[in-house]
């Protein structure tokens, strides 16, 4: 079995990416980890984290609660939550660095947990940090402040088929507005885009190259490195979309290369409706705001007006100070924990899970159908029964996860479907709940059940 860590490495990703100190960790920490004898009891018996998180302790139509939809969002911990509340009962005001207490202090927590999201992201300074309401906002911001003022007739943007709406549409708006051209990158049969398809399709004409990191339909990892680093050797600029990798992979986004990537804190154990933009500081400078209102300028009189610098200029109105809290302490919360052990539960989970579902009568396993290069995200079809119906039963068993088009319909017709059902793990989910999973799906295939 190829380890979590050679699966990352094996994406793209180069050592420096995984960060120095949290390799030397995963090296160590994996050889006392393989050499356990029973791979379902060694992932239990990582599963130290469930206790986090509090909504996880109840019961859904009778059942305890299995949550298996952590790819839309994930649950928060109780540092979390407690941090959020903490800032409203002691910090609580409109930040200023030169106001009273209370608003110097929140002020600083805000600052602060822009250090902290660049230093997840290894930004070579914090004010390459803009703070959004997640990776869509994150992408019409590029969309807007860089790509439309950029963009001429016949420029053209590379996409790729496995790309989630929100990755799609902002583009599709910016050609209509250009007049530039969007192109698609093929993908093959399990998912995976296809770099000599990348290459055929850049040329002097392609501006920029956007792509997931991460799908979010078969947790694919894309080797990120080594497609930002074609696309800017024919002259392009790379937006990577961080929003599945985020709480599964390391990010250095001085390592990757990229010129932009975005990521949504919703998905990374903290709050929803804040989420980050790293881009360039020079790119920052050159793009006109997105937005205007207080706190993105100073000396504003009747005609004149000074532009914040960097992230800052594109801080308009009254900030989410608590969102930004909320990250930082999910952030401080993922930091806190052994990242090898991390690792290893995760690739035990996704072993785990391939192997309970193809045991399933019917059920087609969308993607790769291996652990490598992958997070535990799976998407599948089961024959004689829509994605509605399986989701129906399954909450009706407590357990929660998502069907649909899952926001990427391109890709699905590529596997021939319009809908699938997604479980999607995270480090609380334990091998149980892989198996009431299973359980639940085995009952659809036994004699005398109604197909829907």
């Amino acid at each position: 079995m190829t380890n979590g860590l050679d699966a990352r490495i094996g994406s793209g990703m180069t050592r420096r990416e995984m960060g120095r100190g949290a390799l030397l960790a995963s090296l160590g920490a994996l050889t006392a980890c393989d050499a356990a004898s029973d791979s379902h009891a060694a992932a239990d018996e990582h599963s130290p984290w469930r206790r986090d998180f509090p909504v996880l302790n109840q019961t859904v139509n009778g059942r305890s609660l299995v949550y298996l939809d952590s790819a839309a969002t994930t649950q928060r911990p109780a540092a979390v939550i407690e941090a959020i509340l903490n800032f409203y009962r002691h910090d609580n005001a409109n930040p200023g660095a030169a106001l009273h207490t209370l608003a110097r202090r929140a002020y600083e927590r805000y600052e602060g947990a822009r250090q902290t999201v660049a230093e997840f992201l290894n930004a070579a300074q914090p004010d390459e940090i803009v703070w959004t309401r997640g990776s869509t906002e994150g992408i019409n911001l590029v969309a807007r402040a860089w790509a439309r003022p950029v963009l001429r007739p016949g420029d053209e943007i590379l996409l790729t088929l496995a790309e989630h709406a929100s990755n799609l549409l902002p583009w599709r708006l910016v050609a209509e507005h250009t007049g530039a051209l969007v192109k698609y990158v093929e993908v093959d049969a399990d998912g995976r885009i296809l770099l000599e398809d990348l290459d055929r399709k850049l040329s002097e004409r392609t501006r920029l190259v956007c792509f997931s990191h991460v799908s979010n339909v078969v947790g694919y990892i894309n080797p990120a490195a080594e497609i930002t680093a074609r696309a800017h050797r024919a002259g392009a600029r790379v937006l990577i979309d961080a929003a599945q990798s985020a709480p599964h992979t390391p990010l250095d986004v001085q390592a990757l290369g990229c010129d932009f990537l975005v990521f949504s804190g919703h998905k990374v154990l903290g709050p929803m409706g804040a989420g980050a933009l790293f881009a360039r500081r020079e790119l920052l400078e050159q793009m006109p705001p997105y937005q205007a209102g207080s706190n993105m300028a100073h000396g504003i009189d009747l005609n004149t007006q000074d532009y914040e610098h960097g992230g800052h200029k594109f801080s308009a109105g009254t900030p989410n100070v608590s969102g930004a809290v909320g990250l930082a302490a999910a952030i401080h919360y993922v930091r806190s924990q052994d990242p090898a052990l991390i690792e290893h539960h995760e690739t035990e989970l996704t072993n785990y899970a391939l192997r309970r579902l193809a045991e399933i009568p019917g059920l087609r396993l969308l993607g790769p159908k291996s652990a490598e290069q992958r997070v535990p995200v799976f998407s599948f079809v089961m024959k004689g029964y829509t994605p509605p119906a399986i989701l129906k039963h399954l909450d009706s068993e407590g357990i929660a996860v998502r069907a649909g088009d899952l926001a990427a319909l391109p890709l699905l017709r590529r596997f021939g479907v319009t809908a699938a059902v997604r479980a999607s793990c995270y480090l609380y989910t334990q091998t149980e709940d892989i198996d009431r999973l299973a359980t639940a799906l085995l009952q659809l295939t036994r004699p005398g059940a109604k197909e829907s």
